[in-house]
């Protein structure tokens, strides 16, 4: 069957926290009216989640069906694998700034141009691999801006066990978590194979005995688009639904 069709256009935004005019991609859905309440779906990786995970059909589905609340998907893609590594990962140079930017720049904006909730519950972060790992530490940075997160196999340290560890208001954020049963030797962009199934056992206890809001699934695959394109839709719809 088919349903109407969002529409993708793209917005550019100068980001002084970044010192750069960022382009994202922004799905706008079929029946989209400034009469409505929009949450935001914001996804690190965002061409990646455009194109690989078909984010835009998977909403034109959900929507169409009724299965999910209105939503505006807003894609942050990123220039190059050094560019993403510099962002995205805990120690990257410009992490915090990317997290900043995210909290005190995109999301004023969003919530200037579209007709957004303005709270944290309505807001959601998604990402795979290092962009669920910067999705993550948004959320716990800014708890109040960002109230759900959906990781896809995000990258798990030292540094990401202790933030999910030390956070103090879990009941403000709900988490969708998943990872692959065969993500023990995953080759990274530092070309080093790294172990993610473990650390991600890890953080998901931890997630559980501090009571976050959360669902956790393991899926037979491994650390590529061609098992995050099909969770995609159940992560949708249980968070949005």
């Amino acid at each position: 069957m088919d349903y109407p069709m969002g529409k993708i256009n793209e917005v550019t935004l100068q980001s002084k926290e970044l010192g750069e005019d960022i382009t994202m991609l922004v799905y706008l859905p079929a029946n989209y009216s400034p009469l409505y309440k929009y949450s935001l779906l914001i996804a690190q990786d965002g061409r990646d989640y455009f194109q690989l995970g078909r984010i835009g059909r998977i909403a034109d589905e959900l929507l169409g069906k009724k299965e999910i609340e209105n939503v505006i998907i807003i894609g942050i893609p990123y220039e190059s694998v050094e560019d993403r590594r510099r962002k995205y990962h805990p120690e990257g140079e410009q992490h915090d700034a990317y997290i900043r930017f995210l909290a005190h720049e995109l999301v004023p904006y969003l919530d200037e141009h579209y007709p957004t909730y303005q709270m944290g519950m309505g807001r959601a972060l998604i990402g795979d691999s290092l962009a669920a790992t910067v999705s993550l530490l948004a959320a716990l940075q800014y708890p109040h801006t960002f109230g759900r997160v959906l990781l896809q196999s995000p990258y798990v340290n030292e540094q990401v066990l202790s933030a999910a560890k030390n956070f103090s208001q879990p009941s403000l954020l709900n988490i969708y978590h998943t990872v692959g049963e065969k993500e023990t030797v995953v080759k990274t962009s530092s070309s080093k194979n790294k172990d993610f199934l473990t650390p991600n056992r890890e953080i998901s206890s931890i997630f559980k005995e501090k009571r976050y809001s959360y669902f956790y699934d393991e899926f037979p695959g491994d650390h590529t688009w061609t098992y995050w394109q099909p969770d995609l839709k159940r992560a949708i719809k249980l968070m949005f639904s």
